[in-house]
């Protein structure tokens, strides 16, 4: 996300903000929310150790310098730029993520700090903790904000475990319940930032979207992330490329020895040849060459070499012969007087 470009330093404003203060009070101030040139956010325990006073008290100045810096001529003479943030917050969906709001009106974690400085001091902003549902989050409208909460667990109550969805139709389904509960249109970028809202529904590092419970949005070892290169993929891959995928697509080293391992282990994975590896969700059966002759037989009854070898190479990636050396293994097979082998 790109970091916009604001019309106020807002290191100087707070700066002019926090003069007013005196000396103690302004010191506990910076190290709260992290002002300084340290960029530290302090713990009320840690700043009540300095100055051997109680972690109350300590909130207790914070909520007095609060109340000085809003009755000073100082708080007056900057209330374009609180003007400024609600703005940004109402063009962009009313609620945002604290982080998310905090890197596009920053841009680094010095400004950050700052930021969220006139965040807590705004009368205009409201942060909502994060609960089970929902991250740290920032908005302009308590009610606005419960009617987007709405819309996010509309969207995640109709989407199952396994689902997968593609960026551009989650945004589009979300657009659908928020003009239904919240009223008018939702554009893209506001649908986008909704979505980093939600705990529950996440994207994996492929860009789709889903349950963040779900192992294919949240992988949780190599038989999962390479779970996710076969699908990008979309055909049989060699253990070895899939290793070498998952650490070009994921940043993270896998030994092609322990994905091999790991995937004939797997019930979502098929061995259709030596060292190749397919979705089971493709279609492709389960067994050796010899059990896929017989699954064959079964189901489709007598048939000729030609039709054997023409099926079984649709389901494994081998050579001819092998198939034929299966074929004439007579403790299996047989071949009746039409010359179509059956199961024997």
């Amino acid at each position: 996300m790109a970091t916009l470009n604001l019309n106020f330093k807002p290191k100087g404003v707070t700066k002019q903000l926090i003069s007013s203060l005196k000396e103690r009070t302004r010191d506990i101030v910076v190290q709260r929310f992290g002002l300084g040139e340290d960029e530290e956010r302090k713990t009320l325990e840690a700043i009540g150790d300095k100055y051997g006073i109680t972690r109350e008290r300590i909130r207790q100045i914070t909520n007095f310098a609060f109340e000085t810096i809003k009755d000073s001529p100082s708080f007056g003479a900057h209330k374009d730029v609180f003007a400024e943030l609600k703005d940004v917050m109402e063009k962009r969906g009313k609620i945002l993520a604290e982080k998310e709001v905090l890197k596009m009106l920053a841009g680094n974690p010095v400004i950050e700090n700052h930021i969220h400085f006139l965040l807590v001091l705004g009368d205009d902003f409201t942060k909502i903790k994060e609960d089970d549902e929902f991250h740290h989050r920032w908005t302009v409208s308590a009610d606005y904000a419960d009617k987007v909460h709405e819309v996010l667990r509309a969207l995640h109550k109709e989407i199952s475990d396994d689902l997968l969805i593609p960026e551009k139709n989650i945004v589009a389904s979300l657009k659908k319940h928020g003009e239904k509960i919240v009223g008018g249109e939702v554009s893209d970028d506001v649908a986008r930032m909704w979505l980093n809202l939600s705990k529950v529904v996440s994207a994996n590092p492929l860009g789709e979207w889903g349950r963040a419970s779900s192992p294919s949005i949240n992988p949780r070892g190599v038989r999962d992330l390479a779970f996710l290169v076969l699908r990008k993929e979309g055909s049989p891959m060699h253990f070895m490329e899939v290793a070498k995928k998952i650490s070009s697509h994921f940043g993270r080293e896998a030994n092609p020895a322990t994905v091999h391992n790991e995937l004939i282990k797997d019930s979502r994975f098929v061995l259709v040849g030596r060292g190749l590896y397919a979705l089971a969700e493709w279609g492709y059966k389960y067994g050796t060459v010899r059990d896929i002759i017989k699954i064959i037989l079964e189901t489709e009854g007598p048939a000729s070499k030609d039709e054997i070898i023409k099926k079984v190479l649709k389901e494994r990636y081998v050579k001819e012969n092998t198939i034929l050396v299966n074929l004439q293994n007579r403790d299996y097979f047989k071949r009746n007087k039409q010359g179509k082998y059956l199961i024997g």
